[in-house]
């Protein structure tokens, strides 16, 4: 299973990006090959509008069940949801910690947009 993580670096020990939509990377972690690659987000960064719905658009293509970000706005939401992804927020400092966090079940599905849109 694929799992998405916002960030800002380039790597597990890099930190874990508040925003889903806004993030300038995704970090997909594949947890059955123990491996992961890098997604660039910066066509969203300064979008006037609809950089949840791309991003989540940009996940879904790479193929993540789940998504772990700091806040999920309700377009974004509702299109992964659509998609069968699971949100799943975090104020994990890293990815790597974000990642443990998932993998030992610290971490519950949202149950929708825990911020409004145009967040920042």
């Amino acid at each position: 299973m694929k799992i998405a993580f916002t960030t800002s670096g380039d790597g597990p020990d890099a930190p874990l990006d508040s925003r889903f939509g806004r993030a300038p990377k995704f970090l997909v972690y594949d947890l059955d090959g123990d491996a992961w690659q890098m997604l660039d987000n910066a066509q969203n960064l300064g979008a006037a509008q609809g950089a949840g719905i791309q991003a989540a658009e940009t996940v879904v293509r790479a193929g993540a069940r789940a998504v772990v970000t700091g806040h999920c706005g309700p377009k974004a939401f509702r299109v992964l949801a659509a998609a069968g992804v699971t949100v799943y927020n975090s104020a994990a400092p890293t990815v790597a910690t974000a990642l443990a966090d998932f993998r030992a079940g610290r971490l519950a599905p949202a149950r929708g947009a825990d911020v409004e849109g145009h967040w920042a």
